[in-house]
């Protein structure tokens, strides 16, 4: 994670950022970078490769530089700064060491604060939506596939049914774009999947949830899948990939996931179209 390099243009330019804070800091106070190393007790170089983003500073770095630079008022910012960085990527290994519970229960309050939900998934039903005999074989699959070393599956699941309250309770709306393919791919046997389908069924029922499906014979025309993405209102978006689970908390990317997210909703069918790609998919599986 402390190493400059990223799958993540957001977590690199966040980290970016913060290397051009504290470099205007220094300035702003007029030392030079040996000064600054020498009021710190570090080697120079350490100054220039923190300010090149080459070395991600620790809390403790930070508190070496403000008290040198004479504003230690400004450390509790530089922290969060600091803690926002390192949270922008997740790397499912590190992530995963300690089990999947976790990091379903971690992300609870964001669900139950976020009052415009949109997700986009190309391969999987995504959670909210799930029932927990799908969410059982996906969680059980990342165990496996992955090589987690605590097995606890089902309190995972319990977690992920959980948080299902919100699609019922409270003020919220959740919009869902799947392409039709996701409804395919087995995830359990037959019955497994003939439940889960019918589920999205009666979820379409409510009056909170729009679910849209991107039927396999539409005209793309620059709309290709991509990978699967959450947005949470408009304060962050969530993506999965391969390695890891990535934050995005910059306005600007926010904005091309919401307006990808627009564009794929001009290509997706509603209500009875959307039905009929779930019972012809339902039958496939009987």
């Amino acid at each position: 994670m402390h190493s400059s390099h990223s799958p993540s243009s957001s977590a690199q330019a966040a980290r970016q950022a913060l290397a051009l804070r504290l470099r205007d800091i220094r300035l702003d106070a007029g030392l030079n970078a040996r000064a600054l190393a020498a009021l710190a007790g570090w080697h120079e170089a350490k100054t220039s490769r923190i300010e090149n983003a080459k070395k991600q500073p620790s809390e403790s770095d930070l508190a070496a530089w403000v008290q040198a630079c004479g504003v230690p008022g400004l450390l509790p910012e530089l922290v969060a700064e600091l803690r926002a960085v390192d949270s922008a990527w997740l790397d499912w290994r590190r992530a995963e060491k300690t089990g999947l519970t976790h990091l379903n229960v971690a992300v609870r309050e964001l669900y139950e604060r976020t009052r415009l939900y949109r997700s986009y998934c190309q391969d999987v039903v995504p959670g909210l939506l799930q029932t927990a005999g799908y969410t059982t074989a996906t969680l059980a699959a990342i165990r496996d596939g992955r090589k987690v070393p605590v097995d606890d599956v089902a309190d995972a699941v319990a977690e992920r049914m959980a948080r299902q309250h919100i699609l019922y309770e409270g003020n919220h709306r959740f919009v869902f774009i799947l392409e039709a393919a996701a409804l395919t791919y087995r995830r359990g046997g037959p019955e497994v999947m003939i439940g889960q389908l019918g589920y999205l069924l009666e979820a379409m029922a409510l009056p909170s949830v729009s679910l849209a499906l991107i039927p396999p014979d539409a005209e793309r025309a620059g709309r290709w899948p991509v990978e699967n993405f959450y947005i949470f209102d408009d304060a962050q978006a969530n993506v999965e990939l391969v390695s890891g689970f990535l934050t995005i908390t910059q306005p600007r990317e926010i904005e091309m996931y919401t307006e990808t997210f627009m564009r794929f909703h001009e290509i997706a069918v509603f209500g009875r179209d959307a039905r009929a790609l779930i019972k012809q998919a339902m039958d496939a599986f009987e």
